[in-house]
């Protein structure tokens, strides 16, 4: 099916949620629902790009339940992040203030000392009578930002639970902190993302006596890809496929384009040790080890009282290469690392959707991770905020058809933008070089057409959308070197 197209609107499928009813997967009537304010299950992924199956990244990944889930709600084809990397991304969704205005550029400077008095999404919510809650990542770093909410697990002062590490790390012979992939010896419910979603699941099993907005962050498919061996079985290494590349693919790149690459880093390490097919693998054993524990978040709803009126939002915090453009990892304004998975579920009976989102839609609206904070806030009823970035994204919910004239931003450090709309991606770096890509003609973003006068009006309107601010850098964090033991060393 083409993933440009829009399917399957409400008017075709209500007699599917009338079905769903009948089953008790929304036990009551979309005016019983309409008394009662909605709950907010979000459930973030750290790392993931487009190698979910409803978005065909890789013809070999296995996501059954993001499928599922899809199904089930509107899929955003064409989603990107604030930033390609986890601090700045997961701030400036969270908060609604986007690097080029607060200045968190990098995973390295803080965002509550440079935005102390923003209002985050949970707190705006806590402000609203609702429950806060979450566990696993949300925000980057050890601390989930303690004024966010009212329960956190597996405390306010740490994030996740720690995961087990393999006999012998350093698996892959590559040296490099934390890129290392391979089995361990534990079963899933070792595992921190098993722990995590069990606290979720409990909770959305369990009535409550005031509305609920609830995160789960799922850690994987974040590096070291250490998952249980059972995972990595499914993708038998002398048959991985790898990605499509190109070897000249960084001829017609600028020089500030192929820093953000680095070619001769981890690309040329990679390759130098054999370990490409084997990096894939572990990638795709940790996507269906997250997977896996979507599926339980999934079921515990379903299974409780609260699935007629909770509001699901599927995220991950941006992209990732694995070898496209000779790079890996985040950390750039190309495709791969700034497009997300993006999935929002609305039941019959919310007032802004009254009749729930239709199942299965899909849009190549260019839209941004920033737009969820304004979404929910009127999918809930709350009061607006003239504060925060983004755009709701209710007009979308209620009919997938309609076709927005928008492009979206992100940001890779000071004055490095990457433009977004449904058919072309323009970069322009801090230097003033530029690349521009028809991504009609050319998915994979491997002819530059920037130089090509043929554009120029095309770029002249991608330049309107660049920002006009660009905040100064935010303090860094200085961090003491940390000794490892010598079991996590791998000795």
């Amino acid at each position: 099916m083409n993933g440009n197209t829009v399917e399957k609107c409400w008017t075709t499928t209500a007699g599917l949620i009338i079905g769903l009813v009948i089953v008790g997967i929304y036990p009551m009537t979309a005016s019983g629902a309409e008394t009662e304010k909605p709950n907010v299950l979000l459930i973030a992924v750290d790392d993931l790009n487009d190698w979910v199956g409803v978005l065909g990244g890789h013809p070999q990944s296995m996501t059954p339940n993001i499928d599922r889930l899809a199904s089930r709600g509107v899929l955003f084809t064409n989603a990107h992040c604030a930033a390609p990397a986890c601090n700045p991304s997961r701030a400036a969704l969270m908060t609604g203030v986007p690097p080029y205005r607060s200045g968190v550029y990098h995973n390295s400077q803080p965002w509550r000392p440079a935005m102390p008095d923003a209002v985050t999404i949970p707190q705006h919510f806590s402000r609203h009578g609702y429950w806060t809650a979450g566990s696993g990542k949300i925000f980057h770093g050890r601390f989930p930002d303690p004024p966010s909410w009212d329960e956190y697990v597996p405390s306010k002062t740490r994030t996740t639970f720690r995961d087990p590490l393999p006999p012998k790390t350093n698996i892959n012979g590559l040296n490099l902190a934390h890129f290392d992939w391979g089995p361990v010896p534990v079963p899933d419910s070792e595992m921190g993302d098993y722990k995590t979603v069990t606290w979720i699941s409990e909770q959305l099993r369990k009535k409550h006596d005031r509305p609920f907005f609830l995160a789960c962050g799922i850690f994987r498919p974040h590096l070291p890809w250490y998952v249980p061996q059972k995972y990595f079985d499914k993708f038998p290494v002398d048959q991985v496929r790898l990605p499509k590349v190109k070897a000249d693919d960084l001829a017609d790149i600028p020089p500030a384009g192929i820093r953000m690459a680095r070619p001769q880093g981890d690309h040329a390490a990679v390759v130098k040790a054999g370990q490409w097919e084997r990096a894939v693998q572990g990638y795709l054993a940790s996507i269906n080890f997250a997977d896996a524990q979507i599926g339980r978040v999934l079921d515990a709803l379903d299974s409780g009282p609260n699935a007629r009126n909770t509001i699901i939002v599927f995220w991950t915090d941006h992209g990732w290469h694995l070898g496209e453009k000779q790079h890996w990892r985040k950390f750039a304004l190309w495709e791969e690392a700034t497009r997300t998975p993006m999935i929002i579920v609305v039941p019959p009976g919310v007032r802004t959707c009254p009749n729930g989102t239709p199942f299965g839609a899909r849009t190549d609206n260019a839209v941004s991770l920033m737009d969820i904070y304004p979404t929910l806030i009127e999918l809930c009823g709350l009061a607006p905020r003239d504060d925060i970035a983004g755009r709701s994204l209710v007009p979308l919910l209620r009919d997938p058809t309609t076709v927005w004239q928008r492009a979206v931003i992100t940001t890779h450090g000071r004055n490095n933008h990457a433009v977004r709309d449904r058919r072309w991606r323009y970069i322009r770096y801090a230097d003033g070089s530029e690349e521009l890509y028809d991504h009609t003609a050319d998915p994979m973003e491997w002819t530059n057409l920037a130089g090509n006068p043929k554009y120029a009006s095309v770029k002249a309107d991608l330049v309107r959308w660049l920002p006009r601010e660009n905040a100064p850098d935010a303090k860094r964090e200085r961090r003491r070197p940390r000794r490892e033991s010598k079991k996590r060393r791998g000795r």
